[in-house]
């Protein structure tokens, strides 16, 4: 017994001194004042009223934050203060994503992101996500590279048999919002997007939900009960059938439950009406709307 202890109490101390070391390795003054610079500029992304400013701004925050990335180790440190984007961690710690949004003044987004490795020597293992909305034309079912991206603000992972789930906002035209549920896996190393793990639909690669800027849209998972929970979405009446402006919850709720390496669909489940996050709303006043490429 006093073996065991001895042997218990000798793990803890290694992995402590090992935690520490790897904290020792990250030059946390070199990185506070990444951040700093990072703050500001992200801030200017969207305080700025012109267009082509926030854009300046915008190139420049990925510029600073590739720099930032590329100090020793840069994997530990939480960015804790870049509260304007969005920093998502895989639940096992190999990798995290980034993920913003830039409004443009025609009412419509242009999303920019990237993945970090973890690595052994604590180099950087960066890749960009390049968003391709307005190039990719099934996005419901293409099944693509990170340089073809169906672009969102990740809010949430969720790890599901050989493959993760992303929730994730997506701010799409002067009319209508989206969230996305997105999945992402490796394909021998290599990370893919969307893939057909949703029962309801065996072409589906990922689940798109199209609603009125001026509602809010709910999309949380809840762990207890393994379920991604969403508001049933439906058009003001049936002759507003693909006219996504006039779509919007009709206070019923439906969920995708974790089942292996699969979703599989519930209709119409009891749930109480939850509240609203009234930063989901993104009202903007009616604009023309656009008809363009990606900005990448």
């Amino acid at each position: 017994m006093k073996i065991l202890f001895k042997k218990i109490l000798l793990s803890i101390c290694l992995l402590t001194v090992c935690l520490q070391e790897s904290k020792a390795q990250v030059n946390f003054y070199n990185m506070n004042k990444w951040q700093d610079s990072l703050v500001n500029l992200g801030k200017d992304m969207y305080r700025l009223k012109g267009e082509a400013e926030r854009l300046e701004k915008n190139f420049a925050f990925v510029k600073t934050l590739v720099s930032s990335l590329k100090e020793k180790h840069s994997f530990i440190y939480t960015f804790d203060k870049l509260d304007m984007i969005s920093i998502i961690q895989d639940p096992n710690d190999n990798f995290r994503i980034f993920s913003w949004h830039i409004a443009l003044n025609d009412g419509s987004y242009l999303y920019y992101g990237a993945i970090q490795r973890k690595s052994k020597n604590g180099a950087l293992e960066l890749t960009p996500l390049l968003d391709k909305t307005f190039e990719i034309q099934n996005p419901e079912e293409e099944q693509t590279g990170l340089d073809y991206w169906y672009g969102a603000q990740y809010y949430d992972i969720i790890p599901i048999q050989d493959a993760y789930v992303l929730l994730g906002w997506k701010g799409h035209g002067p009319t209508y919002s989206q969230k996305v549920i997105e999945i992402l896996h490796q394909d021998n190393g290599a990370f893919k997007l969307g893939k057909p793990v949703f029962s309801d639909n065996p072409k589906m690669a990922r689940k798109i939900f199209r609603y009125t800027r001026q509602a809010a849209m709910y999309l949380k998972y809840h762990e207890a009960e393994q379920q991604i929970i969403f508001d049933h979405i439906v058009p003001a009446d049936p002759s507003l059938e693909g006219s996504y402006e006039y779509y919007g919850p009709d206070l019923s709720f439906d969920a995708y439950k974790i089942n292996g390496a699969n979703l599989q669909f519930l209709e119409d489940i009891p749930f109480e009406n939850p509240p609203r996050d009234e930063d989901d709303l993104n009202i903007v006043p009616g604009r023309a709307i656009p008809k363009k490429k990606s900005g990448l």
